[in-house]
């Protein structure tokens, strides 16, 4: 079982403002927090979590499956995963369309897949064992791009093909989208209009970093700074498209004060007001 679909824009959680959300409970209609932050046996950490949910809606957004990695992902991991969905039932479980092992060995990042027949199976293999697992759908987010490489498909179709094999949702990162499109040249209007519309059950809005190096010729998926211009954008396009869907403002680096992640949450609610007016009601997905 899960709880109702979250509606509205949601605010990813982290642990130092846990605190200031519980006491602005009409602040956020929902949070989501990385799943494998929570894989401990008890503690202040599964104290709070439980505080949070017994006040909002909560999704799981997972970081650490390496879903298209060689292997299919590993059972203790899953059965971690099935624990903590048990116990506190998220309206949505996430995860990453990538690879971040290989042979036992752990990479601290979430690394594209190459676009390939054989990755598509292995991608749609790891997708089935960890909703097998947990008893749940799942939704799936496209990855950031640094380079491009030569691919069998491109990658809307790739990630549609792995919904269909696998029966699962997607996540629609737009940061992601905008990012891959000023690093390799991807058209991020077309990207969108390419991806499944009916399977999409939850957007990604974030910020970004030039690289240190590079500057703007690179530009990085640091989570460490507000949304830019182009992003918001973006999703204006993407709700046209849609019709209103679950918005969620991730903030992982340099946190805000509460209320200022609050305010810039507040465009994303503006925006689905927007369209929820000429679209109707908004559409979730459990």
């Amino acid at each position: 079982m899960s709880a109702p679909g979250p509606t509205g824009a949601g605010v990813g959680l982290k642990q130092p403002h846990v605190e200031s959300a519980l006491a602005h409970r009409g602040s956020a209609p929902w949070f989501e927090v990385h799943t494998e932050n929570y894989m401990v046996a008890g503690g202040p950490r599964l104290a709070q979590l439980r505080r949070v949910r017994e006040s909002f809606p909560v999704s799981f957004h997972g970081v650490g499956a390496s879903l298209g990695g060689p292997a299919l992902p590993e059972r203790r991991h899953l059965l971690a995963v099935k624990r903590l969905v048990d116990e506190f039932e998220p309206a949505l479980v996430s995860e990453h369309a990538v690879w971040s092992s290989a042979n036992g060995v752990w990479f601290a990042d979430l690394l594209p897949l190459p676009r390939t027949g054989d990755a598509l199976r292995r991608l749609a293999a790891g997708v089935g064992r960890y909703q097998d697992a947990i008893g749940r759908r799942i939704l799936i987010e496209n990855p950031t791009n640094y380079l491009p490489f030569v691919s069998e498909m491109d990658e809307p179709d790739f990630l549609n093909e792995v919904a269909e094999r696998s029966g699962c949702g997607l996540l629609l990162d737009l940061n992601n989208v905008y990012l891959s499109a000023r690093n390799c040249g991807v058209d991020p209007e077309r990207y969108v209009e390419a991806l499944a519309g009916d399977r999409i059950g939850e957007i990604h809005v974030a910020g970004f970093e030039a690289d240190e190096n590079l500057g703007e010729a690179l530009l990085i998926d640091t989570h460490a700074a507000p949304v830019s211009e182009a992003v918001w954008d973006l999703l204006d396009f993407t709700l046209a498209r849609l019709g209103p869907t679950p918005v969620l403002l991730e903030r992982d680096g340099k946190l805000p004060p509460f209320e200022a992640l609050m305010e810039e949450r507040r465009r994303a609610e503006t925006a689905l007001a927007r369209h929820r007016a000429d679209s109707g009601p908004e559409r979730a997905i459990a």
